[in-house]
């Protein structure tokens, strides 16, 4: 299995997090991507490639045009206006609050904000382009051919929509080598996100279209992050009614019932019958992970790997969540073995 990976995500490597009402050290870091490509390398997973650079074109089919110009330039507009720490969003455009973006910095970062954990630092648009071209070069891989590729992304994507970052996500990933694939020729993409956190911004990408199926598993929104999308419920509007659909599991969930919602969850990407499949590969679904409540075992990672190989499809993996340090590696790469034994 050949991995993509660029050094570059190291240019994103903020100093803090708002969690629990403390400024911390993120627990998005890059770290997180350094044990990955270590363990894909003494694991002999395959070659490892630097991506190709794909320019703001493939960006700008899924995200406004306005926002991705607020992403290139916040941090150096925080600086001008002389603030010393990272950018952190303060102010938000709540209900019955105009609409409209400001033109002070401070006002943007709340306008395009979906929450505030995620702070803005020096080499964070840099590291979000990087992580683009990682994935866009994965699915260039699948077009050319590739039965399974590992897009090594970080920062992760698929919290952020078309006009909004947060939930350490910028630009979203998966969502990007999607439309990059439909616009080589592909018919349809099944996107299938098995990160604990809903992903929130990968739905409202394709909320409305039928050519994306979007599955997700995760934890209950009544219970965690992004705690405001990914209810039942919600299954698509307009020509993509019932192509939405969403798994939400309650705290302490093991692996015997989220294996259930998984078997589910591949027999309708199997019915839909797509070109590829992509998987938002979040890690952070396991027992020990510290910002998370299910209770998969990094044996569980390797098991459900084989499954997704089970659909028979080309699929690119990119990477999402994943917190537990020690572990990450060992998590990532088990899925991705599992993948590779059938």
């Amino acid at each position: 299995m050949r991995t993509v990976y660029s050094e570059r995500h190291k240019l994103r490597d903020a100093q803090t997090e708002l969690y629990g009402g403390q400024l911390v050290y993120p627990f998005e870091r890059p770290s997180r991507a350094e044990l990955i490509i270590d363990r894909v390398r003494t694991q002999r997973l395959g070659e490892v490639v630097a991506p190709d650079d794909f320019g703001l074109e493939p960006v700008l089919r899924v995200h406004d045009r306005d926002f991705v110009k607020f992403l290139e330039t916040a941090w150096d507009e925080w600086s001008a206006a002389g603030f010393e720490g990272e950018a952190i969003a303060t102010c938000w455009p709540a209900r019955r609050m105009v609409q409209k973006p400001p033109n002070h910095i401070d006002g943007k970062l709340g306008y395009y904000a979906l929450a505030a954990e995620t702070s803005i630092s020096p080499g964070t648009w840099e590291a979000a382009i990087a992580s683009k071209d990682v994935a866009v070069t994965g699915a260039k891989f699948i077009q050319d051919g590739a039965g399974c590729v590992f897009a090594l992304c970080r920062p992760p994507g698929h919290h952020a929509t078309s006009d909004l970052f947060g939930g350490y996500c910028f630009l979203n990933n998966a969502g990007i080598a999607a439309q990059w694939l439909l616009d080589q020729g592909a018919g349809r993409i099944a996107i299938l996100d098995v990160d604990f956190h809903h992903g929130n911004g990968t739905q409202d990408l394709f909320y409305d279209r039928d050519d994306v199926l979007f599955v997700s598993l995760h934890g209950m929104p009544e219970e965690t992050f992004p705690y405001f999308l990914g209810y039942a419920n919600e299954t698509g509007a307009g020509a993509g009614e019932g192509y939405n659909v969403n798994y939400p599991m309650p705290p302490n969930t093991p692996f015997d019932i989220w294996r259930e919602a998984l078997v589910v969850a591949l027999e309708r990407i199997h019915s839909y019958g797509p070109d590829a499949v992509i998987v938002s590969l979040g890690v952070d679904t396991f027992e020990l992970d510290p910002i998370s409540f299910f209770k998969l075992t990094s044996d569980d990672f390797t098991t459900f790997g084989a499954m997704i190989a089970g659909l028979g499809r080309q699929t690119l993996f990119v990477m999402e969540g994943g917190y537990a340090i020690d572990e990450v590696g060992i998590n990532t790469v088990n899925v991705l073995v599992g993948f590779e034994s059938i």
